[in-house]
């Protein structure tokens, strides 16, 4: 029997994933971990989970660990379980800042722990076969990349800019970084980047443009916004543009879907196709009995934050920045 205890249950994730740990044999959630006593309750009701107040006596009876507290506090319980030798999925974005991404790594590294990231894009059926469409040549020379990361506006501790570090930028930039990093086997070289609070009257942005230059040449922008409304029947997307000398290829991660037209709950989208929470829990439960390196690891997550503060760098001080 493979033990899981969650640490944080402030985002919405933390609910898909503990879902996806019960259709799983062999698994047990041990218990929930939350410094919000209310938040923590609510949660072990709806999910069927024991609280507990302690971490580290939560961390002590398990196997692995899921982090899906505030972004800010992540440090604090990557490292509670770092230090009882316990293997760790985290969610994104890895920190708020670099120095506390460095930190979890080298916490993990020094105390031989697997940290995995909540990177769930990469492991979509059609995110595979991009990458293998790409690898083989058929596009030709990679020209140039369009992205899109939209989704609704989240509000709660999303829109603190201390908890959350930022807003649509820090939220949505991570994921689609992470994508092209692997599609290309590239990194993020350079950033110009705008954002503002256009749409929502909030403390952070929730509108974003960033437009980026690759280690291997290629131009790219990314509409990284929470400009979705309430009343769209889906979240949002993660879509991904890229032109060849031989051809385009057009990515569509959430588009697996079925329209649903109800007078009693009015129109939706059900999603059909790969539950990629439960693609990146299974990767998890694997790491934890097979001790493997994760598919998307701390390190990739630091890299993909290493361009988020960069682009919050280019706003303010008004022009291009190198990312080092």
């Amino acid at each position: 029997m493979t033990k899981v205890g969650f640490l944080g249950i402030a985002h919405m994730h933390g609910y898909s994933y503990a879902r996806a740990l019960k259709r799983m044999s062999d698994i047990e959630i041990v218990g929930l971990y939350d410094e919000d006593s209310s938040r923590m309750k609510k949660a072990c009701i709806d999910l069927g989970i024991k609280p507990c107040e302690h971490p580290e006596k939560l961390v002590a009876k398990s196997d692995g660990v899921i982090v899906t507290s505030e972004n800010s506090t992540h440090r604090k319980f990557v490292k509670i379980a770092a230090e009882e030798g316990k293997h760790v999925l985290c969610e994104k974005p890895i920190a708020t800042t670099l120095e506390d991404a460095e930190a979890m790594i080298e916490y993990c590294s020094r105390n031989n722990v697997k940290l995995q990231m909540a990177f769930p894009v990469r492991y979509s059926a059609s995110a595979k076969k991009s990458r293998e469409i790409i690898g083989s040549g058929q596009l030709g020379e990679i020209v140039n990349l369009v992205g899109t990361n939209h989704g609704r506006m989240p509000g709660g501790w999303f829109i603190d800019p201390v908890l959350g570090g930022g807003g649509a930028v820090m939220d949505h930039t991570v994921h689609v970084v992470d994508l092209v990093r692997w599609l290309l086997d590239c990194e993020f070289t350079q950033v110009y980047a705008t954002y503002g609070a256009l749409i929502h009257d909030i403390p952070v942005e929730d509108c974003g443009l960033e437009m980026f230059k690759l280690s291997t040449g290629q131009y790219m922008t990314l509409d990284c916004s929470w400009s979705r409304p309430k009343a769209h029947p889906y979240w949002g997307d993660v879509t991904l543009h890229v032109v060849g000398t031989k051809g385009t290829l057009f990515l569509d991660i959430f588009n697996s879907k079925i329209e649903v037209y109800s007078n009693e709950k009015g129109n939706r989208w059900e999603d059909y196709g790969d539950n990629l929470d439960y693609l990146l829990i299974e990767e998890f439960v694997d790491v934890l009995r097979s001790g493997k390196t994760p598919f998307t690891r701390g390190e990739d997550g630091l890299e993909a934050l290493k361009v988020v503060n960069a682009a919050y760098k280019s706003f303010k001080e008004g022009g291009e920045i190198r990312i080092s």
